[in-house]
């Protein structure tokens, strides 16, 4: 007896619809895997920045000051006066006063390795240079690390790196993702008045007190007890990002190569050079008001994690997170550099008390137009830059009854 046979399997239409859903399914997985790797990067560099901060608390502990923005040892007349060296065997005579806030950390963030290297006389293995306690000056081109390598400037260090930051290899040197606060200033933010040997005049020391207002103050101790403000409602440091050797406003050194402006003058300065089809890129060419690239190719933005200087290792509160940078003259000079980072939407910034927040590009930062504080309001005011300013002061006397 015959039976009717049915056969069962998938029609061309059918498996072109499963083909089609598959297809839809894996375009909405994928965006969903990179939102939940920068989700998890995101924690990791809030993790890092909690981690510095139980380190600035435990430094803070022993020594009863914050580590220093600019500390180290004065720069000598001569080579020869550095531990009884001779010019021959000691490539700088000492790190000028010049070493940044994250040196004084090294120990108390598990890196006392390195700490000993930098702290200890260290000779260079390949060249036999000898370098004294404490390195050279840290603002080291790397032709002369080619000539005499001193390996601690070049290190990496992981608790200082956010993971959302793809900046790598040279032409840096030891890269930082965290930049101390100093402030809703820019004057006397290279070196607080204070000379490489340690010297300071009456005027600059008046100017310091005046116009250095976060809780870092250049080449000065600062202690909790300055924070009169409260350590909850001062930033104690921000995220900044590092260079990735383009055109971007936030880490390419552009300022005033000539002409009178000045960003504790003017803080919207440099915004005159941004291009409006590449809102986060400078323009190539045709800048107005003297202004200009500043710097060359080593010269980037959080590119040596060592050098106490704004743009390698600070943060100001004047214009609002992911503004660009401005300089004046060099990049080692008095810089407005706000806090910056790959993240969505804003950055994270650690606070005086070690909480850290993420603060949005959006904050209220007052009247951008307003000089600086002792440039226009006077001496001792309350910051004109809203509540991203009042967060940037340590003893201003502003209250903060805003969520941020």
């Amino acid at each position: 007896m015959l039976k009717n046979t049915v056969k069962t399997g998938f029609t061309l239409v059918e498996l072109l619809v499963v083909i089609a859903i598959i297809g839809v399914l894996v375009g909405l997985l994928l965006p969903a895997v990179q939102a939940a790797r920068e989700a998890a990067r995101r924690m990791s560099c809030s993790n890092n920045f909690k981690q510095i901060g139980l380190a600035i608390h435990n430094y803070h502990a022993a020594f009863e000051q914050l580590p220093k923005q600019g500390s180290g040892t004065c720069r000598f007349n001569s080579v020869a006066q550095s531990n009884g060296a001779t010019a021959a065997d000691v490539p700088v005579s000492s790190d000028a006063n010049e070493l940044s806030w994250i040196a004084g950390l090294l120990p108390f963030c598990e890196q006392q390795a390195l700490w000993e290297q930098l702290s200890n006389p260290l000779i260079d293995p390949i060249t036999g240079s000898r370098f004294p306690s404490f390195g050279p000056n840290p603002r080291r081109s790397l032709t002369m690390h080619g000539a005499a390598r001193y390996e601690p400037y070049l290190t990496n260090i992981a608790t200082f790196r956010c993971p959302s930051d793809p900046g790598i290899g040279l032409p840096s040197q030891g890269r930082t993702n965290y930049a101390c606060c100093l402030g809703d200033g820019s004057d006397q933010t290279g070196r607080g008045g204070t000379n490489d040997d340690g010297t300071i005049t009456q005027a600059n020391a008046i100017a310091r007190s005046a116009r250095c207002r976060g809780m870092f103050v250049p080449r000065t101790r600062i202690s909790f007890r300055d924070i009169l403000d409260g350590t909850a409602n001062t930033i104690c440091a921000g995220e900044i990002i590092t260079d990735l050797g383009d055109s971007d406003k936030r880490t390419k050194g552009l300022g005033r190569v000539s002409g009178a402006g000045r960003p504790w003058n003017t803080p919207l300065l440099c915004q005159a050079a941004v291009d409006p089809a590449q809102p986060k890129f400078w323009l190539a060419t045709g800048f107005t008001g003297g202004l200009g690239f500043i710097g060359n190719q080593e010269e980037g933005r959080g590119y040596a994690w060592a050098l106490g200087r704004p743009f390698y290792s600070g943060m100001t509160t004047t214009t609002p997170p992911n503004s660009e940078v401005c300089l004046v003259t060099t990049t080692d000079n008095d810089s407005q550099t706000p806090p910056s980072s790959r993240h969505q939407g804003g950055c994270h910034v650690l606070m005086g008390d070690g909480a850290v927040r993420f603060i949005t590009d959006s904050i209220d930062a007052g009247n951008l137009n307003s000089p600086n504080v002792d440039y226009g309001p006077p001496a001792g005011s309350q910051s004109p830059y809203g509540l991203w300013g009042s967060l940037g002061t340590r003893a201003s006397s502003e209250v903060i009854n805003s969520n941020f």
